[in-house]
Parts: C-alpha cells; sequence; structure tokens
C-alpha cells in the first residue's frame, strides 16, 4: 500500500452567546475576579442556553469549518466528535451531529478522553485517513461542561465553560514531509491510577446519575507540566525538529499558569504561545480547536507553519500532535 498522510483544509468554531463574567459569579458563589485570575488567568467563560446541546454547538462549528474548507456536508465521511458531556448516553453524540448535518452517508461515532480529547481524536482520524477507512472528515471538540458542575464548590465551577471547535481533513498520497504540509506526528499517553485527581463522581453503571466534576486542583497541576512536556519533546524528536523550528504551540487552555510553565520549561517564545484561556475558560475537548481557530481567523497562520497541539485530562491522558499548516 503507497504512504498517505493527512491535512487539514479548514477549521472552525462556535461560542454560545451567553457570557458568564467572573463578576458575574460572585453574585452566587463565594469568589472574586482577583482570586480566579490571579490563580488561573479567566477572566469569562460562555455558557449554552437552556435548550442547547452539545451537538448544537458542535454543529456551528463543524458548518464553520466545512465553509472555511470550501467543503460541504456531501464531501465529508467520517465524523468523530471529541466530548465528556454528550447529549444522551448513547447514540453517540457525532451520529445526531451527522444527522443534524442532514448527512445519511459515512459514519460518525464520539471519542472520550475529555480534555486531550481533540488531540486523541485528530490522532485517531489521521490513522484512519492514513489506512484508507475515510478520504475526509470532520473532527469536533464541543462540551457543555457548565451541566456537570457543582455551582456551589468555587474551586471547580469557576474554571469551565461551554462551546466547541472543529476540523476539515483529508487524506492524500505521499508523505508528509514530502509534501511540506500534513501531521507529521501523534503522540498519546494514560494512567488511570490518576482517576481520583479529576473525574465525574456519577454514571450511567456507578450511580446512575450524570455526577459532577470533582478535582485536587493543587495534584493536577503538579502532574500537568511534566507530563505534557514529555509528548510535545516525543513529537519533536519524531518529526527531527525543535521548539525552535515551532511557530505555534496551541496548548489545552486550561489554566495560564500551566501554560506559561509548560512554554518556558519548553523554550517556546512567549510570541508563539495561543493564549484563549482569558475569555473562554477550560473548554475541555473544545478548548485546542476554539484556541486555533482564533489565529487562524486572525490570519496568523501561514501555510508551512509548524503547529504543536498540546493537551491533557482527566484519567490522566494527555497527547500532543504536530502538523504542518
Amino acid at each position: 500500500m503507497s504512504a498517505r498522510h493527512s491535512v487539514v483544509l479548514g477549521c472552525g468554531s462556535y461560542l454560545p452567546e451567553k457570557v458568564l463574567t467572573n463578576e458575574d459569579m460572585t453574585k452566587f458563589v463565594d469568589t472574586s475576579d482577583e482570586w480566579i485570575v490571579q490563580r488561573t488567568g479567566i477572566q469569562q467563560r460562555h455558557i449554552a442556553a437552556e435548550g442547547q446541546y452539545t451537538s448544537d454547538l458542535a454543529v456551528e462549528a463543524a458548518k464553520a469549518a466545512l465553509a472555511d474548507a470550501g467543503l460541504d456536508v456531501e464531501d465529508i465521511d467520517l465524523i468523530v466528535v471529541a466530548t465528556a458531556t454528550p447529549d444522551n448516553t448513547f447514540p453517540a453524540t457525532a451520529v445526531e451531529v451527522q444527522q443534524k448535518l442532514g448527512m445519511r452517508h459515512g459514519y460518525a461515532f464520539d471519542l472520550q478522553a475529555v480534555c486531550s480529547g481533540f488531540v486523541y481524536a485528530v490522532s485517531t482520524v489521521d490513522a484512519y485517513l492514513r489506512g484508507g477507512l475515510a478520504k475526509r472528515a470532520l473532527v469536533i471538540g464541543a462540551e457543555t461542561f457548565s451541566r456537570i458542575l457543582d455551582w456551589e464548590d468555587r474551586t471547580t465551577c469557576v474554571l469551565f465553560g461551554d462551546g466547541a471547535g472543529a476540523m476539515v481533513m483529508e487524506a492524500r498520497e505521499g508523505t508528509a514531509e514530502e509534501a511540506g504540509r500534513g501531521v507529521l506526528s501523534c503522540q498519546l499517553r494514560s494512567d488511570g491510577s490518576h482517576k481520583e485527581k479529576l473525574y465525574v463522581d456519577g454514571g450511567p453503571s456507578t450511580t446512575q446519575t450524570t455526577g459532577h466534576l470533582r478535582m485536587q486542583g493543587r495534584e493536577v497541576f503538579k502532574h500537568a507540566v511534566g507530563m505534557v512536556t514529555d509528548v510535545i519533546k516525543a513529537a519533536f524528536e519524531d518529526a527531527k525538529v525543535t521548539a525552535d523550528d515551532l511557530d505555534w504551540f496551541v496548548p489545552h487552555q486550561a489554566n495560564k499558569r500551566i501554560i506559561d510553565a509548560s512554554a518556558k520549561k519548553l523554550s517556546i517564545a512567549p510570541e508563539k504561545v495561543v493564549q484563549t484561556v482569558a475569555l473562554h475558560g477550560n473548554t475541555s475537548a473544545a478548548s485546542i480547536p476554539l484556541a486555533l481557530d482564533s489565529i487562524v481567523r486572525e490570519g496568523k497562520v501561514k501555510p508551512g507553519d509548524l503547529v504543536m497541539l498540546e493537551a491533557m485530562g482527566g484519567g490522566f491522558t494527555w497527547g500532543a500532535v504536530l502538523l504542518r499548516w
């Protein structure tokens, strides 16, 4: 079988209209704007409207990505939605997205790796495209984390928001190195021994409830920087490049302090680091495509740019994708 690689054709994003500022939060939880900004860098987050579901956010992001790629749904034969907040226990939210887009062909499924979900989804789709299981795919990260928060827990409810981001990927003949474009390296890791540090205390098999997000913030912070730098270094080595070659570092938008510490440890220049956490909060699987789309919309990403996507999430899961734009 001849070599194949996958390329990004377009991207898009969507944020719900409702904005919840730090000042708004002080009205119902014991916190302050200063406390939140100092510890996280977050100033506001978007919250899905009543009756607005994860699939609805995903569809809007998908439409934007298709428009950016100059394609329509008939050109897609695979949809993968990374989410930890599906519309229903089943069917997959991706099937809901497929239906809402009016797509009656191809196939669709969800992927669950929490905040690392988009990196896992891009890696999975890259393998499917290279393996000949699809020609073009919609890769979507979409979350309504506001639905699983304990709004009385000030240590967690201030951190998260809702949103969605998407990319269109396509299989091409030859290698990414030869083409000067496409996915160069995917690095994925997990370690279930850390479950109690970040999890939701419910589920169909355990409590028959949705549950709420629980987190040991200091423990997550302690592990985050070391874990993400591991996969980033592995991706650099795999692609035979260095941090100096990087044009854009697009990390999971969880906490400004984690982002800054990771970039510093890897000697990535601050001007290459994309940060949207102040405006979006932590949108889990949606955070990377939201951040990526923000700089694409601003015209900052040029053909041939080297882009690193990186995330860590509950489980723990973590991973990195290095691609040439």
